[in-house]
Protein backbone atom coordinates (compact mmCIF):
# COMPACT_ATOMS: atom_id res chain seq x y z
CA UNK A 1 0.00 0.00 0.00
CA UNK A 2 1.37 3.53 -0.83
CA UNK A 3 1.84 5.87 2.53
CA UNK A 4 -0.30 8.51 3.07
CA UNK A 5 -3.28 7.94 1.02
CA UNK A 6 -4.96 6.08 3.16
CA UNK A 7 -7.57 7.38 5.90
CA UNK A 8 -6.47 6.73 9.54
CA UNK A 9 -8.11 3.32 10.43
CA UNK A 10 -8.76 3.97 14.28
CA UNK A 11 -10.69 2.25 17.28
CA UNK A 12 -14.28 4.58 17.24
CA UNK A 13 -17.35 4.25 19.80
CA UNK A 14 -20.75 4.33 18.21
CA UNK A 15 -23.58 5.45 20.38
CA UNK A 16 -27.44 5.12 20.48
CA UNK A 17 -28.53 8.33 21.29
CA UNK A 18 -32.21 6.50 22.26
CA UNK A 19 -31.35 3.01 23.42
CA UNK A 20 -27.65 4.04 25.43
CA UNK A 21 -26.41 1.39 23.37
CA UNK A 22 -22.52 2.06 22.91
CA UNK A 23 -19.72 0.01 20.50
CA UNK A 24 -16.00 0.28 20.44
CA UNK A 25 -15.05 -0.63 17.28
CA UNK A 26 -12.31 0.15 14.38
CA UNK A 27 -13.54 2.82 11.88
CA UNK A 28 -11.96 5.62 9.35
CA UNK A 29 -14.86 7.86 9.86
CA UNK A 30 -13.95 11.90 11.25
CA UNK A 31 -15.25 13.22 14.07
CA UNK A 32 -14.60 15.98 16.90
CA UNK A 33 -16.10 14.43 19.85
CA UNK A 34 -14.86 12.14 21.89
CA UNK A 35 -15.70 10.31 25.06
CA UNK A 36 -14.13 8.35 27.85
CA UNK A 37 -14.55 4.34 27.43
CA UNK A 38 -14.47 1.46 29.89
CA UNK A 39 -11.07 1.04 29.78
CA UNK A 40 -10.36 4.37 31.01
CA UNK A 41 -9.07 5.10 27.39
CA UNK A 42 -10.58 8.54 25.34
CA UNK A 43 -11.59 7.71 21.85
CA UNK A 44 -13.81 9.25 19.34
CA UNK A 45 -17.62 9.11 19.14
CA UNK A 46 -19.73 8.80 16.95
CA UNK A 47 -23.37 9.59 17.72
CA UNK A 48 -26.81 7.26 16.10
CA UNK A 49 -29.75 7.92 15.90
CA UNK A 50 -31.09 4.57 15.59
CA UNK A 51 -29.06 0.84 16.31
CA UNK A 52 -30.08 -2.28 16.56
CA UNK A 53 -30.85 -1.73 20.30
CA UNK A 54 -33.35 -0.05 19.47
CA UNK A 55 -34.26 -0.63 15.58
CA UNK A 56 -37.61 -2.27 15.80
CA UNK A 57 -36.66 -5.29 13.68
CA UNK A 58 -34.57 -6.18 16.43
CA UNK A 59 -36.30 -5.13 19.25
CA UNK A 60 -39.90 -6.55 18.37
CA UNK A 61 -41.37 -3.73 19.41
CA UNK A 62 -43.30 -1.72 16.34
CA UNK A 63 -44.63 1.91 16.62
CA UNK A 64 -48.24 2.06 15.86
CA UNK A 65 -49.29 4.61 12.78
CA UNK A 66 -52.61 6.19 12.38
CA UNK A 67 -53.12 4.97 9.23
CA UNK A 68 -57.15 5.07 9.29
CA UNK A 69 -56.15 8.57 9.84
CA UNK A 70 -53.75 8.57 6.57
CA UNK A 71 -56.28 6.95 4.62
CA UNK A 72 -59.14 9.30 5.16
CA UNK A 73 -57.13 11.98 4.57
CA UNK A 74 -55.81 10.73 1.32
CA UNK A 75 -59.75 9.81 0.11
CA UNK A 76 -60.28 13.43 1.17
CA UNK A 77 -57.95 14.91 -1.27
CA UNK A 78 -57.89 12.40 -4.19
CA UNK A 79 -60.92 10.66 -3.80
CA UNK A 80 -64.29 10.49 -5.79
CA UNK A 81 -66.20 13.87 -6.41
CA UNK A 82 -69.71 12.56 -6.47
Amino acid sequence: MKKGIHPDYRPVVFQDASAGFAVLTRSTIRTSETIKWEDGNTYPLIKLEISSASHPFFTGKQKLLDTAGRVEKFNKKYGKKL
